[in-house]
């Protein structure tokens, strides 16, 4: 069943209105008829399997026939602050970030990032990255739509993570297998995770003693070296498997 997303404020007396890109996507994409039956979410974890009732330009409504609370969520919010990768790198990332349930992305512009935005060229870049993430929710089955965060310097985003309860960044000089795993088994329900994620060149030594003094726990990933997609993935990956296993 093809899922989309609405606002809260657009259900109304058992119907919900869909607007904007998706309505192109159901109608010219997708051909769906009246009649045809849709999942919709709320963004805030609210489900609605519904039944298509009016398609019109510009406005496509439907009438819910039943509803629920999301279970594909999660039982921890994970944050992934991802240094920059080049090329196409980061739409990808996002993309699989999202379907291992990620609750939002922060690109971060790190010392060894090859790739440097201007304000411009990150606000198109943003949009690009978030409309990825929303596909990427719709095809995944979530709950909510992952936010992707505007890029942040290193700085920002040791700030930023201050307030989480959990932070870890995979570094290929940390050594202990041992302590990575007990830092896994040791994440709990209802926290907040930051996940640092090093560019192509991965992090400088000043950027991992900066990520130590505001309590960024050094993991390591094994012995070979891994490419940031790669490192992302399996990260969320491992952390995904000791979350839903709660």
């Amino acid at each position: 069943m093809h899922q989309f997303f609405t606002s809260p404020s657009n259900i109304n007396n058992g119907k919900i209105t869909i607007e904007n890109a998706d309505i192109n996507h159901l109608k010219n994409v997708l051909r769906m008829k009246q009649g045809e039956r849709i999942k919709i979410s709320d963004g805030v974890g609210g489900i609605y399997i519904c039944s298509i009732d009016c398609m019109q330009d510009g406005m496509v409504s439907a009438k819910i026939e039943e509803e629920y609370h999301t279970d594909t969520e999660l039982p921890s919010k994970i944050y992934l602050f991802q240094g920059l990768p080049k090329g196409e790198k980061m739409e990808w990332i996002i993309q699989k970030a999202v379907e291992l349930g990620v609750h939002e992305i922060i690109p971060v512009a790190t010392k060894r990032a090859v790739v440097k935005l201007d304000d411009k060229k990150a606000a198109k870049k943003i949009i690009r990255w978030n409309a990825i993430a929303k596909g990427a929710a719709q095809q995944s089955g979530r709950g909510i739509i992952p936010e992707v965060h505007e890029v942040l310097t290193f700085g920002q985003a040791l700030e930023y993570a201050k307030n989480l309860d959990v932070k870890c960044i995979p570094y290929e000089l940390a050594e202990g297998m041992s302590e990575t795993k007990a830092f896994i088994e040791g994440l709990e329900a209802g926290k907040k995770i930051g996940i640092f994620i090093g560019p192509e060149g991965g992090f400088e030594e000043t950027e991992i003693q900066a990520a130590k003094e505001v309590g960024i726990v050094p993991i390591t990933l094994g012995k070979r070296i891994l490419r940031t997609e790669t490192a992302a993935v399996t990260v969320l990956s491992i952390f995904m498997y000791q979350l839903e296993s709660l």
